[in-house]
């Protein structure tokens, strides 16, 4: 198993042969910096015949340069309402892909900063080596004779405190990702439970970072019941039996902040009894992300190594089969904290495997420094039915804020404390009223007390509220700020003070509780 990132180098010269390319990454040759002046005129001289540049990705032959070759891929318009900072990345994938097609070996990346962007380069070099990642399968099928697309990239900066930070940075950022990638986007079979603790444990040998691995049943019955019983049929199967993976982080210096993670990871989601039918079991393989997520995290956190933090984090590895020894809907479950969950949908077995480990790590805040609790988790199917196909930043953080302000909501029966609901597959409950959309930031209501933040959002959002989407009672709680350069305004809103008025603003709807309110009634956005 080869864990190593991508070769990245940094230079300040443009003709260094070290490289064989330049794929230069901006909004537009007329704006470049005094420093790349030498690649302007090439660039209008190709522009004087062909009116399309900057709409495609072309390769010019410019003599002189790393290979005689340049690769124009330009961002386009990074000024309107819906642009924000992954244009710089995605057009970095595209220049790095056609750098690829005509044979380079070792790219300059040159991405210049941008006024409004303080962070384009590295989001630029992070979306190049998107580009360059090679699946986890091939590197260990010895189909290739490497385990990298090209030999080295390099990272073009102007000064070199700055090109040392971005390696430094693009580098423990990549690491990351691709522990990420590894875990989250194998196959089933390839990250299986015991497998992903295998590679865990491989990945951190020699780190910072700390693994414990639980494996065993009686333990995990005990430990983590919820957790338990949706790992009751895989167990039978012993390639598929649930892993618990433990990670610990403690910098150095007097700990002054702890953080505590909880990842889910299934390694493959059929929807247990309440199977997913109707051809949408493709590309559940992908649920097992969110743990990928903390593994990734941690390796970003070794890379790195920050002082005076404290890092916790579990991932959850199970496999929601089903079969005969299936949980089933209907079932009562007792859980770590005492409380007795009625099954109602198997297909919601994130919030079973998640909530017995945040339980403990509840246990274990107590005893801790300053300490955040969160939870991750893959939701993206519920982000699309909230917001639509095509959902836009603007109208993302919206609903993430109605979320924070509706707090922890359970539903309750005569049997039991919570429910996992009668109809919440992946593909029929509504997105924002899902427990597990919520699970976020159900861990205590004290917590937003004092709790401020801020938010970016579009002008014409903040100048006319209205009753429509995206989140209407949110939007009329904010204060205005305008700026004068951006097109984005910071709005500071304090989430405790505003919790009363939203929740007056909400109309009777069919799908959770506030809790401070009837029983019988119920509220939305």
């Amino acid at each position: 198993m080869c864990t190593s990132v991508q070769p990245i180098q940094w230079t300040s010269d443009l003709r260094n042969q070290n490289f064989d390319g330049i794929v230069l990454v901006t909004q537009s040759h007329e704006s470049l910096p005094s420093e790349l002046e030498s690649l302007k005129a090439p660039l209008q001289d190709y522009s004087a015949v062909d009116s399309g540049l900057g709409e495609e990705v072309v390769v010019i032959k410019v003599p002189g340069l790393p290979g005689n070759r340049l690769v124009f891929a330009s961002t386009g318009p990074v000024n309107r309402d819906y642009d924000d900072i992954r244009r710089f990345s995605d057009a970095a994938v595209n220049g790095i892909q056609r750098a690829l097609k005509a044979g380079m070996q070792r790219p300059l990346l040159v991405c210049p900063p941008h006024a409004d962007y303080k962070n384009n380069t590295l989001v630029a070099a992070l979306g190049a080596l998107h580009a360059l990642y090679m699946p986890l399968e091939v590197r260990e099928s010895n189909v290739k004779k490497n385990d990298h697309k090209v030999c080295v990239l390099g990272l073009w900066a102007a000064e070199e405190a700055r090109g040392t930070k971005l390696v430094e940075l693009a580098n423990a950022l990549e690491n990351g990702r691709l522990a990420y990638r590894d875990i989250g986007g194998s196959d089933p079979e390839r990250m299986a439970a015991p497998r992903v603790a295998d590679y865990v444990q491989e990945l951190f040998k020699d780190s910072p970072v700390k693994v414990e691995v639980v494996s065993d049943l009686k333990t995990l019955e005990k430990e983590y019941p919820c957790l338990a019983a949706v790992n009751r049929c895989a167990n039978s199967v012993p390639r598929h039996q649930a892993r618990v993976v433990k990670l610990q982080y403690c910098g150095e210096g007097p700990i002054e902040k702890t953080l505590m993670l909880v990842g889910k990871g299934i390694t493959y989601d059929t929807g247990g009894a309440d199977i997913k039918a109707g051809g949408v079991m493709a590309g559940m393989h992908r649920d097992k992300c969110g743990a990928a997520a903390v593994a990734g995290f941690f390796q970003i956190v070794a890379q790195l190594k920050p002082q005076h933090l404290k890092v916790v984090g579990v991932m959850a590895m199970v496999r929601n089969s089903v079969g005969a020894d299936c949980y089933v809907a209907d079932e009562l479950v007792v859980s770590r904290a005492g409380r007795r969950v009625r099954v109602g949908n198997t297909d919601a077995e994130g919030r079973m495997v998640m909530v017995d480990l945040l339980c403990e790590m509840k246990e274990k805040a107590v005893n801790e420094v300053s300490p955040q609790l969160f939870t991750i988790a893959t939701l993206t199917g519920h982000a699309i039915r909230a917001m639509g196909p095509n959902y836009s930043p603007e109208r993302c953080w919206a609903i993430c804020l109605r979320c924070l302000l509706s707090g922890a909501r359970t539903m309750s029966s005569t049997r039991a404390s919570l429910s996992t609901r009668t109809s919440c597959s992946a593909t029929t409950c509504r997105p924002l009223l899902h427990l597990e959309d919520i699970r976020h930031l159900q861990l205590s209501s004290s917590w937003l007390q004092d709790l401020t933040s801020t938010a970016w959002i579009p002008k014409p959002l903040c100048r006319t509220p209205t009753l429509t989407s995206p989140g209407p009672a949110v939007l009329s709680q904010v204060y205005q700020q305008e700026p004068q350069s951006s097109p984005w305004q910071p709005t500071t809103y304090s989430l405790i003070s505003k919790q009363r008025n939203l929740v007056s603003a909400l109309k009777p709807c069919t799908n959770f509780f506030p809790s401070n309110y009837k029983r019988n009634t119920c509220y939305s956005t």
